[in-house]
């Protein structure tokens, strides 16, 4: 014999289905707050005055950045003001998706000729370049670049 789907039934599927809901929602969302509590730094006004004085440091150097990348290796060319070679002392690159760290690489750039060059693969797709370079009186130049990898830099 079928049972009769009466009011009260109805009522607790519906409480059952929107109670499933609201706890998948405030898990979610205790997880979320967990996992980034949103604090970048614990003074934000001092954060901001150190900004302004590196960000003032780094565009009195003038540098400017060209990366060329054939599919086998990338070449970074860094220039100052002038159009010479930038005097760079020291460089880390990190060239990664813009989503995930998943495929983060950190390829070991070699200097020759006024050229940047390391070998690298890299999978089709968008990639940023994470580029911070230190000039000989300590100044950090800090640089991010969007890539799209049909075969070249764009």
């Amino acid at each position: 014999m079928p049972r009769e789907l009466t009011g009260r039934h109805v009522l607790l599927i519906t409480l059952g289905a929107f109670g499933i809901i609201i706890a998948v929602n405030v898990f979610m969302a205790v997880k979320a707050v967990g996992t980034f509590p949103g604090l970048e730094v614990k003074n934000s006004y001092v954060a901001s005055q150190r900004f302004d004085r590196d960000r003032n440091a780094q565009e009195a150097l003038n540098w400017t950045v060209t990366p060329d990348y054939d599919g086998r290796e990338m070449v970074l060319v860094i220039r100052d003001g002038q159009g010479n070679p930038a005097p760079v002392s020291t460089l880390e690159v990190t060239v990664g998706r813009p989503t995930h760290v998943r495929d983060d690489q950190r390829p070991e750039f070699t200097y020759s000729g006024g050229l940047f060059r390391a070998p690298l693969v890299l999978a089709p797709g968008q990639w940023n370049i994470h580029l911070t370079a230190t000039a000989p009186d300590g100044t950090v130049f800090r640089q991010r670049i969007d890539h799209y990898n049909g075969n070249r830099v764009q």
